[in-house]
């Protein structure tokens, strides 16, 4: 077997090849992913759908993605379609996937490119870069998916397998340098796109954090990590501070035909533009109202427990209210019936705080 000069770790070309053959036989079948017999044989991805499964991947669990992907693209099936859509009923679409900001900037960018770019996505990074919503590592993983271009692409499965590969010692985020580094000199130039694939597979399916999968990989043969007994060591990352824990208050008005009281979140910070059931004044900077004393109007309100949510950067705890109302609904509000409360853009939180004040209520997801 041919080897790395003066070394005993097989060239990075080796490690290449035997990833694709890999990858070749054992590739997840994905509802956005054109399989690599496939590609081989002439057809490309659907920039579209490449493009809108990696946004929806952001943070997000491929198991979790999948039947919001499926959801989008039977409503939607070209950006052009989607570009068409009202904000709104994009925003209820993706309620429950979490990170909003996602799905505002998804709109954004499908309008963009359908009416300034003629319903093409840019082939190149830098192109990419320029649409909203699109950073570095996006703008990576379409051009190498959709177009093959020779992109490093780098996501947490990528961090694991290469700090693994090399038993790199610096704590992410420092290692990502040379990270991108090691992944650059494997990069194959006929099959970018697969290889990026391929590492990702890799890192979700054999290379996972805890009991990795090391008999069935085929880069074992170069892996340090492996040589030395340490997988599960790698990779190394620098302690997190605690995430601040917020409070507030979440009322749950509920008229006596069912319909429980909504509101809409300002258009800028957190959850914005989402529907909520009225809360009190907290943000990721300061705490609300946690009482009574903050309701949006005199009613008998009951407690009904309280509700925890993480965000990114901090913990949320809310004290749940409910009382029966049947009163015109305040300016910017509105009254959601039964049929219709599952079906509004509500974040995961606030159906947690429905939840918790009507637990009798199945409140599940429309798509």
């Amino acid at each position: 077997m041919a080897t790395a000069t003066g070394t005993n770790t097989p060239a990075p070309a080796i490690l290449t090849c035997s990833l694709l053959e890999w990858y070749d036989r054992h590739h997840r079948s994905l509802p956005w992913r054109v399989p690599p017999a496939v590609i081989a044989a002439g057809e490309r991805p659907d920039p579209y759908r490449v493009w809108l499964s990696e946004i929806m991947l952001q943070q997000t669990t491929v198991g979790a993605v999948k039947s919001y992907f499926d959801a989008f693209t039977s409503r939607w099936p070209t950006v052009v379609d989607l570009a068409a859509a009202d904000l709104d009923d994009v925003m209820k679409a993706w309620a429950g996937l979490g990170y909003y900001s996602r799905a505002r900037n998804l709109k954004k960018c499908a309008d963009l490119v359908a009416h300034e770019l003629d319903g093409r996505f840019p082939e190149t990074e830098e192109g990419l870069r320029s649409l909203p919503g699109i950073g570095d590592y996006t703008s990576a993983a379409i051009a190498a998916i959709a177009f093959n271009r020779p992109a490093v692409v780098v996501d947490g499965n990528v961090e694991r397998v290469m700090t693994r590969l090399h038993a790199m010692e610096t704590p992410l985020p420092a290692a990502k340098p040379a990270i991108r580094a090691a992944v650059r000199e494997m990069l194959p130039e006929d099959r970018p796109g697969d290889f990026a694939q391929a590492m990702m597979d890799l890192g979700a399916t054999i290379c996972t954090p805890k009991n990795p999968a090391c008999g069935l990989c085929p880069l074992q043969v170069g892996c340090l990590a492996f040589r030395e007994g340490k997988q599960e060591r790698y990779p190394l990352k620098q302690a997190k501070p605690e995430k601040p824990v917020r409070v507030g208050a979440a009322f749950v008005a509920e008229r006596p035909d069912g319909a429980v009281l909504l509101r809409k979140r300002p258009m800028k910070g957190l959850l914005a533009g989402m529907a909520e059931v009225p809360t009190t004044d907290w943000t990721a900077r300061q705490d609300g109202i946690s009482s009574r004393d903050g309701a949006p109007f005199p009613a008998d309100w009951k407690p009904r427990g309280a509700i925890t949510h993480v965000f990114t950067h901090f913990e949320l705890r809310l004290s749940v209210f409910h009382a029966l109302a049947d009163i015109e609904a305040p300016e910017g509000h509105w009254w959601s019936d039964p049929a219709s409360l599952s079906g509004e853009a509500l974040p995961t939180v606030m159906r947690k705080a429905v939840a918790a004040a009507l637990p009798h209520r199945r409140l599940t997801r429309r798509r």
